[in-house]
Formats: structure tokens, C-alpha cells, sequence
């Protein structure tokens, strides 16, 4: 096959699947190495981009897909109805922060980093199909492990998880004793509250 046969062929895949790909599977199908098939791709998302075309190829975590190029979404949404956007809570921003820096991560770890229950922002998360469950800790209960999804890379705009900046440890540990003083505040409210009805 020709290069620009090989590179038909991969974006008639793409454009079928409809998700991200991994390079292996797309090389196998071409029957074609990892690094041929990656400059390939390379090759037709830059004609792509050349052509101002209204798709794009991007790349997640070493797997490929093909999206609609941001410039057409005025026109897009002249066509179909705007989906939704979901607005993350500040709660749910933290959990989704934890989740993403300290994965594969368990429900109890990411408790005993806030300091407060997660049940609802973990089900949310994944109910925006940000985090999944990654498998279980072979530990006493097996609990389930969490990790972020591809659609978490495409929504924060990042290519892999070494792509997210890195966090400043001593900013960590200030938030950190934020953290703890805002629960104390909130359990000695509580107190003295209770302490009043009596």
C-alpha cells in the first residue's frame, strides 16, 4: 500500500470508531510498526490542520482519535441542539484533583485526604465519565481503585497525565492545614451550637 493508501485507511478507522484508538491497534491493522504508524498519523493530522479541515486527530495517552476542529462549533451548534455543560462544584474539583494526582486511588484514601465523606462527588465524577473504577487493592475488603478517563485528558485539554502542572509541595500542606482548620471551625460550630439547645 501506498503512504497515502496506509493513511486513508487509518482515518477511515478513526472516523468509524468514534473514540480514541491505541497505536497498536491502529499498526496492526495497517500491518505496520508503531513508529511507522505514529509519522503516518502525524502526516494526516498535519495535512488536516494544512487543509483547515473540520476534523482533527488528537493524541491521548498513546491512542488517537479523530474530533471536530473547535473552529466549526458556532456552525455545529446552528445544527444540533448545545449539549449541557456540566459545572463542577468546588467539592468535586478537589476530589477529581486528588483522584488525578494521586491515582489508582481508594474511596477511604481520598476520605482521609479531605478530611469529609466523598460518596456523592465520586459518583458524580463518574457520572461525567471524568473518573472509573481501574480495579480493586489487593488489601483486606478489596476496595475499588479510581483513575482518571480519556475523557478527563480531552476535557482539561491535555495530551497525558504528565501533561498536569506539578503542585508545589509547601501550597499542599497549606491547603492542607486550611483543610483541617475549616473542620475544626465547622465540628466547634456544631458544639456550641448543641450546647445552646441543651
Amino acid at each position: 500500500m501506498t503512504i497515502k493508501k496506509l493513511e486513508a485507511v487509518l482515518e477511515g478507522i478513526l472516523f468509524a470508531m468514534g473514540r480514541a484508538v491505541p497505536i497498536g491497534q491502529l499498526a496492526n491493522a495497517i500491518e505496520q510498526d508503531e513508529n511507522t504508524t505514529k509519522k503516518l498519523l502525524h502526516n494526516l493530522r498535519d495535512r488536516l490542520d494544512k487543509e483547515e479541515s473540520g476534523i482533527r486527530i488528537i493524541e491521548l495517552n498513546g491512542s488517537y482519535q479523530m474530533c471536530t476542529n473547535p473552529d466549526v462549533f458556532e456552525a455545529l451548534i446552528q445544527v444540533v441542539k448545545q449539549p449541557k455543560k456540566q459545572v463542577l462544584t468546588n467539592v468535586q474539583v478537589e476530589t477529581l484533583a486528588i483522584i488525578a494526582y494521586k491515582q489508582p486511588i481508594t474511596r477511604q484514601e481520598i476520605e482521609s485526604i479531605r478530611g469529609v465523606k466523598c460518596d456523592h462527588a465520586i459518583n458524580k465524577l463518574i457520572e461525567y465519565n471524568l473518573i472509573e473504577e481501574v480495579g480493586r487493592l489487593d488489601a483486606i475488603g478489596r476496595p475499588l481503585l479510581f483513575g482518571t478517563t480519556e475523557e478527563f485528558l480531552r476535557s482539561f485539554g491535555v495530551t497525558s497525565m504528565e501533561d498536569l502542572p506539578v503542585i508545589n509541595p509547601v501550597k499542599v500542606e497549606n491547603l492542607r492545614q486550611e483543610a483541617e482548620e475549616e473542620v475544626q471551625l465547622s465540628l466547634n460550630l456544631h458544639n456550641d451550637n448543641a450546647e445552646v439547645k441543651s
